[in-house]
C-alpha cells in the first residue's frame, strides 16, 4: 500500500513541475506566434554575399 502513495506522489510532483513549466512558457511568450516559423523558412532574409567576401 505504501509504493501506490509514493506512486501517487511522485505523478502529482511531476504534474506541478509540468504545470510550472507551462506558466513559465506562457509567460514568457513561447505560444505568441504559432503560424510564423512555419512560413519563416520561405522567404530570404539576408542577401547573398558576393563571391571572396566573408573569407578570412
Amino acid at each position: 500500500m505504501e509504493i501506490i502513495h509514493l506512486i501517487i506522489l511522485g505523478a502529482v510532483y511531476l504534474g506541478l513541475i509540468g504545470l510550472v513549466f507551462l506558466i513559465w512558457a506562457i509567460k514568457t511568450g513561447q505560444f505568441e506566434d504559432m503560424e510564423g516559423p512555419k512560413y519563416r523558412i520561405l522567404f530570404d532574409e539576408e542577401s547573398p554575399r558576393p563571391q571572396g567576401e566573408g573569407k578570412g
